[in-house]
């Protein structure tokens, strides 16, 4: 997905919901049937593939990754993220 591709989603408050897919081949984001994905590189431990998945997101939002928050699923691969104003 190219950088800015979900600008329009880009609202404060709003929350996203995700997929990941940790340790995957390449780093990407999707739309598929409705759903954001999330493919990272990263290994799911001390937190290092959420702060890919951030970074990745914040990337195709087209905001700064300090803006973007992880409110549900820490440990999970379905994860909420909240744009902060």
């Amino acid at each position: 997905m190219k950088k800015d591709e979900l600008s329009h989603l880009a609202q404060d408050g709003a929350r996203i919901a995700v997929r990941v897919t940790p340790k995957a081949s390449r780093n990407e984001v999707a739309l598929r049937d409705g759903q954001i994905r999330v493919a990272t590189t990263a290994m799911p431990e001390d937190g290092k593939a959420n702060k890919a998945v951030q970074k990745l997101l914040a990337s195709a939002l087209g905001i700064a990754k300090s803006r973007l928050e992880l409110i549900q699923g820490a440990t999970s691969k379905d994860k909420v993220f909240q744009i902060k104003g």
